[in-house]
């Protein structure tokens, strides 16, 4: 059920049952003048192979109001993006395909990397920051949605509640993030947010004090969803993380970026689920094991940028206090899906919890190890500043792939 509760630092807007997704569709059309929408979808070649994307597909093409849907294409050689083009042709917006290991891209990225301005990590983060440079030099567009390809429970009015608030001519938002009860067959998903990034805040709380920022973290009630939306002048100076850091990594530039009373999350949807990661307990390389690191790592740099001091012995307490504090949202997740009938693995929830505290130990090791590391993608006013015809010729790549 609903409820109308503001927690925290930012405004929380509901979905309070009252109002149809064409009822927000049609609003949001006439907005279309003064605040022209975009979508970036990235995803990888495989995802194409999946019921997920061809659900999104589906419903996309009922939306009205979108002026054009830019899709990042990964890990695709010529015959798949050949096959991704035919996969997207039957959407009715104007619909551009970013096809990131292409050969035109690929000499866009040889300047790039000329330059010294390159992301050179394959991932999420690299697919993204291509999709918001095309979006950016092609100005056909003031605001910018971003969610993933592999949503098994999309509906179409996930995209509607989540442009709205920023496309609106008088609320004021600049950014608003996705939030959104995560389960899948019948258990309570949603692990490394319930269980590394709640009890990490507040251990960090307890033992670096007081922190705007870690209020901030801690008011989002999904800060992990890869779903948000932007205005244009957001994503301009925008730096985007590299690695699995990328959505508390974002959060972090937002907040350097607005003050909270231009930030907003939204209640998107009533039940979600998507692809999940192996906890790779063995592998720190991959699964949600590297994803608890980067994670860890990302929070660290930004308090150390607010002059937070760390040390090993620093990381040491704080991960005393994360592993009491996880270990009793265990007890608190347990009891709450038990009342709602839900499956609970309280063994592997704590063995989860014990994985993420040394994880962050292996992140205090790797912010202390390597301070010259440089996590953020140059954002592209910075491209612009230094190739100022780098993001017309991305353009140019991109329209020339979609003829």
């Amino acid at each position: 059920m609903a409820d109308f509760f503001q927690n925290g630092s930012i405004a929380t807007l509901h979905n309070l049952r009252g109002r149809t997704v064409e009822s927000l569709e049609q609003e949001m059309s006439s907005w279309g003048d003064r605040a022209p929408m975009a979508l970036v979808v990235p995803s990888l070649f495989e995802e194409l192979s999946r019921p997920a994307l061809t659900t999104i597909v589906d419903e996309l093409t009922e939306v009205p109001y979108l002026e054009e849907i830019i899709i990042g294409l990964d890990a695709a050689g010529p015959d798949d993006f050949a096959a991704a083009q035919a996969f997207f042709s039957r959407l009715p917006q104007r619909t551009r395909i970013v096809w990131n290991d292409g050969p035109r891209v690929g000499k866009v990225q040889e300047e790039l990397r000329a330059a010294g301005l390159a992301p050179e990590t394959p991932g999420k983060g690299r697919n993204v920051w291509y999709c918001l440079g095309y979006f950016l030099a092609s100005a056909r567009s003031r605001v910018v949605a971003m969610h993933d390809a592999d949503i098994v429970t999309y509906d179409r009015s996930m995209l509607a509640r989540l442009l709205y608030p920023v496309a609106h001519p008088t609320f004021g938002y600049a950014f608003s993030k996705g939030y959104y009860y995560r389960s899948g067959g019948g258990t309570m998903n949603g692990r490394v947010a319930r269980l590394l990034v709640t009890p990490l805040v507040r251990a960090l709380k307890a033992t670096i004090g007081p922190s705007d920022y870690l209020d901030y973290i801690d008011a989002f009630r999904y800060p992990l969803a890869g779903e948000c939306a932007m205005h244009v002048n957001l994503a301009l100076p925008l730096r985007i993380p590299s690695d699995w850091g990328l959505e508390v990594g974002l959060l972090s530039e937002v907040h350097r970026r607005y003050t909270n009373e231009r930030i907003c999350q939204v209640d998107i949807a009533d039940l979600y689920d998507h692809k999940h990661q192996e906890l790779s307990p063995d592998d720190a390389s991959t699964g949600l094991h590297k994803m608890s690191i980067d994670i860890a790592k990302a929070m660290f740099r930004k308090l150390a940028i607010s002059g937070a001091v760390f040390s090993a012995e620093t990381f040491r307490t704080i991960k005393a206090s994360y592993y009491r504090k996880g270990l009793d949202l265990v007890d608190h997740y347990n009891a709450d899906a038990v009342l709602n009938g839900l499956h609970h693995d309280r063994d592997g929830e704590e063995r989860a919890v014990e994985l993420f505290a040394q994880a962050i130990i292996e992140a205090g090791d790797q912010f202390l190890s390597n301070p010259m590391e440089t996590p953020f993608i140059p954002s592209w006013s910075r491209v612009a500043g230094a190739r100022p015809g780098l993001g017309g010729q991305l353009v140019a790549a991109v329209e020339a792939d979609n003829a």
